[in-house]
C-alpha cells in the first residue's frame, strides 16, 4: 500500500493502518515489518481473534485488504449468533468465509472498498446459509467484481482461489464485472505461478496490467467486453444463475479463430489420425499381456 501512494505522489505520513492478527509471532513480525517501512499501525493492544476480541470495533476503514484462512470450521460461530456484523446472514459455524467478509463489510465505510480472496467455494456453495448470505450481498449491490485466480499462487497451498471486490457505492450501480483469469500467469518454477508484471512482462504480457485495465475500463462505463475474459451482469442475470457468482458462467468461452481448413477434410484427417491411434493401443495391449504372461501373469 506504501509503495502504491508513493507512485503516485501521495504522502504516507497521511494514512492510517490499522490491523489484526491471532498469532503472536506474526502480530509482532507486523509491527516491525511497518515499523522498517517508516509507518505507524494500530494493531491493537494484542494479538487477538477478529471473530471472538475485535481490537477494532468502531473503525470505518476506507480500504481494507485481506486473505483470510479459507473455510475455517472452527471458528466458534455458535458463540456469535446474535452479532451485529451479521447484517446479510449467519454465517455456518462449519466454514468461516462469509463471516469473514460480513465483518470486513461491518468495518466498511460508506466510500470504501474491500479486496479479498478467498477459496473459489465461497463462489457457489448452498452449505448451510451460504447460498442465502451471498444472495443477500449481491442484492444489496456490493459486489463490484469478481475474479477467478489461476491455481499454484501460493506456496503453501495449491488451490485455485477468487477475488471478490465489494464497495457500497459503486461505479457502475447494478453492475458487476466478472473476469475469468484461471489461465494467466506464467510458471516461476516447477510447482509456483505467477501473474506477470514489470520485466517479465516482455516475455509473458502483463498480465496484471491487463486485468487492472479491465476493471478501470469496467468502472469508466467503457469497457467492451471480451468471451472468455471478462463479462459485466445485472444483478438479474446473477439470479438468473441462482447467485453463483462463478466467473465462467458469465463470460462463456473464448471463440477460436477459423484455421481454414474445411470441415469434411478435417473430419477426414482427425478420424484418421485416431484410426492409427486404436491400432498403436491394440498392439500396445497384445504387448503388456505378453510380458505378464511371461513372468506367469494373466489378464481375464
Amino acid at each position: 500500500s506504501s509503495k502504491f501512494i508513493e507512485r503516485h505522489q501521495g504522502n504516507i505520513n497521511k494514512i492510517s493502518v490499522y490491523g489484526q492478527e491471532l498469532n503472536s509471532n506474526t502480530w509482532r513480525l507486523a509491527q516491525m515489518n511497518l515499523a522498517i517501512c517508516g509507518i505507524e499501525a494500530n494493531f491493537g493492544d494484542s494479538f487477538g481473534d477478529s471473530f471472538h476480541d475485535d481490537k477494532h470495533p468502531f473503525l470505518k476503514a476506507d480500504f481494507v485488504m485481506a486473505n483470510p484462512p479459507f473455510n475455517i470450521s472452527k471458528w466458534g460461530g455458535d458463540q456469535l449468533r446474535d452479532d451485529p456484523r451479521w447484517q446479510y446472514g449467519i454465517p455456518p459455524e462449519g466454514n468461516a468465509n462469509f463471516a469473514w467478509m460480513q465483518h470486513m463489510l461491518y468495518h466498511l465505510a460508506d466510500d470504501g472498498h474491500i479486496g479479498l480472496v478467498l477459496a473459489n467455494g465461497s463462489l457457489s456453495s448452498q452449505q448451510g446459509t451460504e447460498g442465502d448470505i451471498r444472495k443477500n450481498i449481491v442484492n444489496a449491490d456490493l459486489v463490484e467484481g469478481i475474479i477467478a485466480m489461476p491455481s499454484q499462487l501460493f506456496y503453501n497451498v495449491q488451490i485455485p482461489c477468487c477475488l471478490w471486490f465489494l464497495t457500497k457505492q459503486k461505479a457502475q450501480p447494478g453492475k458487476t464485472l466478472f473476469i475469468d483469469a484461471r489461465n494467466m500467469g506464467y510458471m516461476k518454477d516447477r510447482t509456483h505461478r505467477e501473474l506477470s508484471c514489470g520485466e517479465e512482462a516482455e516475455d509473458h504480457g502483463n498480465d496484471i496490467a491487463r486485468i487492472a485495465e479491465t476493471f478501470e475500463k469496467f468502472r469508466a462505463g467503457a469497457l467492451e467486453t471480451e468471451k472468455g475474459f471478462s463479462a459485466i451482469a445485472s444483478i438479474e442475470d446473477i439470479a438468473k444463475q441462482d447467485f453463483i457468482l462463478t466467473p465462467g458462467r458469465y463470460v462463456g468461452i473464448a471463440e477460436v479463430e477459423d484455421d481454414g481448413e474445411p470441415f469434411q477434410e478435417k473430419m477426414e484427417r482427425l478420424t484418421s489420425e485416431l484410426s492409427d491411434l486404436f491400432a498403436q493401443s491394440h498392439t500396445l495391449e497384445d504387448e503388456i499381456r505378453k510380458q505378464l504372461a511371461s513372468i506367469g501373469f494373466t489378464i481375464k
